[in-house]
């Protein structure tokens, strides 16, 4: 703040600085977008390892190849990517849970529905217990959620179905669960479902004295087991239960089950509640005998635990509907909606993406798949146009042979676009889904190149060569010669080689606009990457100079920030020439802004470089010497 003298003496005043750093982007986060078996749809996802994808996004999938491309990505040295889940007909898992037999609502109806929280097949692993043991059984319940054959993942206590409750299971469970979502079927009702397993009777302070023998079994089995309980007075409910609990675990499991030995019983309000560890949540556990029937446990069972995708009405399970992973998205659904942000326009909403993958689009070896991969294609390009970003475009996998290629390349040319560069051909990788080797677009592992190319070299060297190794690729679907690459190169098209100790390498480094019958300045995929990340950079330093009072001392703080930024690149070897006056310009003066400009509102900001463009073809001339004449 501006000092106001008042007194004899010294004054500090900090003044702001007139240099405002321009930031370098990020050049290589990938965004992946398609099919996969699990995960938030049409929502773009940040990851920084395969590991991400598997717990996030279900892992590998025979039905897809975009797993396998994000895990060759991450493998060729790959950081963080952007996955966007795109289904078609998905269905999400779900059961109704009916209301609680203590609720004295007869006959029994539904009351919740859980619907796992993402569409899927996945959903139908997920299994849902209630119990009423919380700080006031007599209104409230909790609720856990857990997978098939793992331990309880999320707990949610002293639920109510009241909505005017703080603990309304609806608010409660919707905000913080992440695998489920529930409906309060009929709001008007506050009653609650029915707990799991086993209830016995309400105690009163006074506990019954426990001898004799106690049944165990399963409802619907023939076996029955019988236990001698020794007399017994519990001194309280948490004895009680646990001298039930050490009795039932007596009890022999059945092969390759622990239906008996992990059997759970807590205390539930006034009741002892008890779950068995049987495997099939439908198993509905019986106790009965003469210690079974004085602590009252004929009167309530309930099955193990309520499975979602359950589709049979079964006791207090209600019918609900099995998931379902649905087909593999089409164009319409890979397109999606600009204004929804669904399908490739989700990546709309998110910032810092640079390169799109679409394994998905060429993956399956069908001419007609071809017209509808253009027409994502095309989308897709459009989406790269406005953000500024880069598509890697994957060969049709109907192109098994050079002449395909050639032949065939005609299709593509309503998507040429300095915005996209093609590889060809598939790449042969080791399934781990089907164990067997298996022919996958090359998108994945070329975009994690491009992102190690990034961090060692820069944006500006050549993502192929002899440093760009294809790593866990065992082969290529189309191997290639010299003279056969070279039919290939001129044609804009980056070809996947093969050689001796060097292994499977990318052996191209142009645009779609790199033909050379186009005379494209932009022909070499670095140069365009490299004015991507520029315009990219200046675009988000120089915000601030947005409502700026328009003149001399404006252009001149520009010139200084832009030009510190070009100058940095230069000195990191960006670009051509051994001085800066040959590699790059910054000019905002009177010259670039007319006051014609200035009375509209424009200041005009020139940038120009000098960039470096791989050398592409290495011409040795050896000449022989006949002989010298010694002087």
């Amino acid at each position: 703040m501006p000092v106001t003298p008042s007194y004899p003496g010294v004054y500090v005043e900090e003044l702001p600085s007139s240099v405002r750093t321009i930031t370098t982007v990020s050049t290589s986060v990938t965004a992946f977008v398609g099919h996969t078996a699990k995960g938030p749809v049409d929502q773009a996802v940040t990851i920084t390892s395969f590991a991400d994808f598997e717990r996030r996004f279900g892992g590998l999938s025979a039905g897809s190849p975009l797993g396998h491309s994000v895990q060759q990505f991450f493998l060729n040295g790959g950081t963080i990517a952007v996955v966007v889940r795109v289904v078609a007909g998905a269905v999400a898992a779900s059961v109704q849970l009916k209301n609680s037999s203590s609720d004295q609502q007869n006959p029994p109806a539904a009351v919740l529905a859980v619907s796992a929280r993402e569409p899927g097949a996945w959903g139908n692993g997920l299994r849902v217990a209630v119990d009423h043991a919380t700080p006031t059984p007599d209104r409230t319940f909790a609720l856990e959620v857990f997978a098939t054959g793992g331990q309880p993942r999320e707990r949610f206590t002293d639920l109510s179905m009241d909505p005017a409750d703080p603990r309304y299971v609806v608010d409660v469970v919707n905000s913080g669960s992440s695998l489920v979502s529930v409906v309060h079927v009929d709001p008007s009702k506050k009653n609650r479902p029915e707990p799991t397993g086993t209830l016995s009777s309400a105690f009163d302070a006074d506990l019954p004295e426990v001898e004799g023998v106690l049944k165990v079994g399963f409802a619907g089995d023939d076996a029955e087991h019988e236990i001698d309980v020794p007399a017994t007075k519990a001194g309280s409910l948490a004895q009680l239960a646990l001298l039930v609990e050490n009795a039932v675990r007596a009890v022999p499991d059945p092969p390759g089950s622990r239906a008996f030995s992990s059997t759970r019983v807590r205390v539930a309000g006034k009741r002892l509640q008890v779950v068995s560890g049987a495997e099939d949540p439908g198993r509905v556990l019986v106790l009965g005998g003469p210690v079974g029937t004085a602590l009252g446990f004929g009167a309530s069972s309930n099955v193990t635990a309520y499975a979602l995708g359950a589709t049979e009405d079964s006791g207090s399970q209600g019918a609900g509907q099995a998931g379902a992973d649905g087909t593999a998205p089409g164009p319409v659904d890979l397109i999606g909606n600009e204004v929804r942000k669904t399908g490739l326009n989700a990546l709309r909403a998110v910032e810092d993406v640079n390169l799109l993958v679409l394994p998905e689009v060429c993956a399956f070896p069908d001419d007609e798949n071809l017209d509808k991969a253009v027409a994502v294609l095309a989308a897709a390009t459009r989406l790269c146009q406005d953000k500024r970003m880069f598509l890697i475009v994957d060969s049709p996998a109907s192109w098994t042979t050079i002449d395909d290629a050639r032949g065939e390349l005609a299709k593509l040319e309503s998507i040429r676009s300095s915005h996209s560069a093609l590889y060809f051909p598939h790449q042969e990788l080791f399934d781990p889904v089907s164990g067997r080797l298996r022919a996958f677009p090359p998108s994945g592992a070329v975009a994690g190149i491009m992102a190690r190319t990034d961090s060692e070299r820069g944006v500006w060297k050549a993502p192929a060569g002899t440093e760009s190794r294809l790593s866990g690729t065992r082969a290529l679907t189309v191997p290639m010669t010299d003279p056969e690459n070279g039919l290939l190169n001129p044609l804009g098209v980056n070809c996947l080689r093969s050689f001796p100790v060097i292994g499977p390498v990318v052996w191209g480094a142009r645009t779609l606009e790199g033909a050379d019958a186009l005379a494209s300045q932009w022909k070499y995929v670095p140069v365009r990457r490299l004015a991507l990340m520029i315009e990219e950079s200046l675009y988000r330093g120089t915000k601030w100079v947005v409502f700026e009072p328009n003149d001399e001392p404006l252009w001149a703080q520009i010139r200084l920030n832009v030009g510190a930024f070009m100058h940095s690149l230069f000195e990191r070897g960006a670009f051509q020439g051994v001085s800066s006056r040959d590699a790059y310009f910054v000019k905002c003066d009177k010259d670039t802004t007319t006051q014609n400009d200035v009375n509209s509102g424009v200041v005009n900001v020139l940038v120009g470089f000098a960039p470096l463009k791989p050398a592409e073809f290495v011409i040795i001339k050896i000449e022989q010497l006949a002989g010298q004449i010694e002087v």
